[in-house]
Formats: structure tokens, sequence, C-alpha cells
């Protein structure tokens, strides 16, 4: 399941915690943690086809409210979780542009999303060059229930209907200049997918800093391919969970600590190229505890 919702998922957060990194492949000190309340949406008017060329769809919109979460259970071990605990998912009526009729009327979905689990463990620490491998369950708990050949319906979906798993590994390192703390990270994955949906692998870089313990700036860079070995005919681009889907994008993130262990965060995903996903960008904002 890919709940990479456009601006790629999820998932590799990067925070400050007590002068501790955790993200990328850093890990968390045992009980110590960092959570996450936030909210994402994209609204589209246009997609990427299957050859990368754009073409408009009708005005369509996904949201989701989530909790996500990364705590140390051992001084290697974290346990992680993404739970999107709202998902919306709604497209406007669809006008013929000939007689101004209404072809098919606007609806609206609403649900819990698909839910990401995963575990992380450090293989390398407290090393100039840190070293951590992860491992990530996809739970299809979003609605995926559609008639792909229902040419007078708008499929809605909150989830893609398959359960799937992600592992990884990913190295990271940092340096202080003054009162700027740079980092990088660099990591592959592998996504298994089921129900006929094609497997993929994936490259994530992280450059960032954080800037006097207060300002986090980061860039995202990801490049998603897919392995084209699947048979699911779910291959539409007016979406976030199409088959097939392939990008290389990229997020700006920034983030601000308010007290010592209380912060909030924004950030702004699109893409450089894509095929089978949404063309227009997403945005995050969100509220975190550093534990």
């Amino acid at each position: 399941m890919k709940l990479l919702k456009f601006t790629l998922v999820l998932s590799s957060m990067l925070i400050l915690s007590n002068d501790l990194l955790a993200g990328g492949g850093w890990v968390h000190a045992k009980g110590r943690g960092y959570f996450k309340i936030g909210q994402w949406w994209v609204v589209a008017d246009k997609h990427y086809t299957d050859t990368g060329e754009t073409d408009p769809n009708v005005t369509m919109g996904t949201f989701n409210t989530s909790f996500y979460g990364e705590y140390g259970i051992t001084d290697r071990l974290n346990g992680q979780i993404y739970f999107p605990f709202f998902s919306r998912s709604y497209h406007n009526e669809v006008v013929s542009g000939t007689t101004g009729e209404v072809n098919i009327p606007g609806r609206a979905i609403n649900s819990i999303g698909d839910t990401d689990i995963g575990l992380k463990y450090g293989l390398v620490v407290g090393k100039p060059v840190v070293l951590s491998a992860h491992l990530w369950l996809g739970l299809p708990l979003g609605k995926s229930d559609f008639d792909p050949n229902d040419v007078n319906t708008v499929p809605l979906l909150t989830g893609d209907g398959e359960f799937n798993q992600i592992v990884g590994l990913t190295a990271s390192t940092s340096k202080t200049v003054g009162s700027v703390n740079a980092f990088v990270s660099l990591g592959a994955e592998f996504n298994n997918r089921t129900n006929g949906f094609s497997d993929e692998t994936r490259v994530n870089f992280e450059l960032g800093a954080v800037i006097k313990e207060k300002l986090i700036l980061v860039y995202k860079l990801r490049w998603l391919n897919s392995l084209q070995n699947g048979d699911s005919t779910v291959e539409n681009g007016a979406s976030i969970f199409s088959n097939n889907a392939e990008y290389v994008g990229y997020t700006y993130e920034v983030a601000y600590n308010i007290t010592k262990n209380f912060g909030a965060t924004f950030n702004y995903g699109a893409v450089y190229s894509a095929k089978l996903i949404f063309a227009n960008p997403s945005y995050d904002v969100g509220v975190y505890f550093n534990l």
C-alpha cells in the first residue's frame, strides 16, 4: 500500500531532541521518542499520465489527519507508527462542456486511512556515520472499493486495498559548525506489494540543518521506481493510489522547537517528474512532542 501521499510519506522524519538526532539512520534511546499530529492534503485538477505528460481531471482532494510516532523500545530498537485516523476524499461535479449539464454529481467519502506500523534497528550507533535497518507493514484499513469499468463514477479512495512490506537501510551523518548542526541521510528501500500491485524500489536523500537548536530546515528527495510486475488495473493518475506510479519528488520542510519538548512543522511536496500521480503540490502542517 502506497501511503506515500504524493509528498512521499511517509515516513523518514527528522527531529532534534535534547541534542539527540533521530530519524534518518539515527535511533531514539530507550524511553525517548517523537510524536506528531499532522494534517496533510492535496487538491488536484491535473495528473501525470503513464507517459509522464499532464492531463486535466475533475478537481479532487484528499485530506489525512494523522498520528505519527517513534519510540525507543531499547537503545537500538524503535517502534514506529503512521495512523491517519481521519481520511477524506472528494471530487467536484463533472459538468458537460457542451450542454452545461451535470454528468456526474460531486461526492465525498470519510474513513480512517491505510496505516503503517514498523520497527527500526540501529546497526551502527554512536559513530560519525550511523546505519539503521527498518521494516514497515502497510495495513489496508482505508476504503478501496470501486468499479474501474464504471465510466459514470469518479473513484474515491482512502486506501489501495493491499498489504505491503517495506524493508530498507539508511545511513546518516552530521557535523556541527558553530550554532548549526548540519546532517545528511541516504537510504534505499524495497516495497513488496500484494493484490496485483507492482513491487517498488525507492532511493531517499535528506539534507538539512538545525539552527541554534530551534529552527530545523530539511530538503528531501525521493526516487520511486515501479518494477512493473503487477497485474492490477488500478492505473489512474488522478489518484494517490495508482499502480505503477513513479516519480522523482522533493519536499521542503520547516520545523521550529517552540519549547524543549513542543514544536510545529510545515512542509511542501512536489515532483520533478512523474507518472500516474496527481500533478499538484501537497502540504502538511503539524505539531510535535519530543519525549
